[in-house]
């Protein structure tokens, strides 16, 4: 049996922040979901499925759908009940009885689950403190992702979008890279924690950026992911290059990252570059 369940549209890097986790300190993860597209006819709860033509859905299991997803979703009251911002990833104590939302939080509680077994959260009251710093900062990084690849993907990018996350990238780039110099090999206690592991996930779903380069292109402005950027941040890309290929995250990272990196240089190709 499961000690964490996870609903959530897949791929999503952020719930990387759990089954990485899971991984370092042994703590038994499940993830159920679908394709966003998907996701819209499926029933939103702690026993998520596709909902079949023959059901009926009882009055109030239609909500608007949030940021991501449009028109009604099929979402029981329990699971709102649960999961109060009614948004994924979602996940459920084993009984389904409590409900954890936002993936750093989700990650939070697989740490909490298997602290004995791998100290994810540091040791002690400071070093917990300083990893939640760099949690609380990547969720600021997190939101403006958000809204800079919605809006590469739906046409609606502007230059005060772009700005704002170029201004932002920098900001958790370079922050990131002055965490690992000069010598520290992790971000926080001379291991892996939840900072390290926060950093690659949200670093990851950034990189979908480099296959929307024509978009970009069409509109003036310039990759932030651009060929320079690397020597910008050293110590930040190496530390991601590195853990990318740790054996707790390549599960998750390595297959999502190359098709990334496949598909990229696909339009590189076929726009002669």
């Amino acid at each position: 049996m499961s000690e964490l369940r996870i609903f959530s549209y897949l791929p999503n890097p952020r719930i990387w922040k759990a089954t990485i986790a899971a991984r370092l300190c042994g703590v038994k993860v499940e993830v159920v979901g679908a394709s966003p597209k998907e996701l819209k006819s499926w029933l939103w709860d702690f026993d998520a499925r596709p909902v079949t033509s023959e059901e009926q859905l009882r009055p109030g299991e239609a909500a608007a759908g949030k940021t991501g997803f449009k028109g009604l979703l099929h979402k029981t009251g329990a699971f709102i009940e649960a999961h109060p911002f009614g948004t994924v990833p979602a996940a459920f104590s084993p009984d389904g009885k409590i409900g954890i939302f936002e993936s750093n939080s989700i990650m939070r509680a697989v740490a909490r689950l298997g602290e004995g077994r791998f100290p994810l959260y540091g040791h002690g009251p400071y070093e917990a403190s300083r990893i939640d710093s760099f949690l609380d900062v990547s969720l600021v990084f997190a939101r403006d992702s958000q809204i800079y690849l919605l809006s590469l993907i739906s046409g609606t990018l502007t230059q005060e979008i772009h700005a704002r996350m170029s201004d932002g990238f920098a900001v958790f780039a370079g922050g990131i890279n002055q965490a690992l110099s000069p010598d520290n090999e992790f971000l926080v206690d001379g291991k892996i924690t939840l900072a390290d592991i926060c950093f690659v996930a949200e670093l990851s779903l950034f990189f979908n950026e480099k296959t929307r380069i024509s978009e970009l292109e069409s509109k003036g402005l310039k990759p932030i992911l651009h060929k320079q950027v690397e020597a910008e941040f050293p110590l930040a890309f190496a530390h991601f290059a590195r853990l990318r290929k740790h054996p707790a995250f390549a599960p998750d990272v390595e297959p999502y990252l190359t098709k990334i990196e496949n598909k990229a240089s696909h339009v590189d190709h076929s726009a002669g570059r």
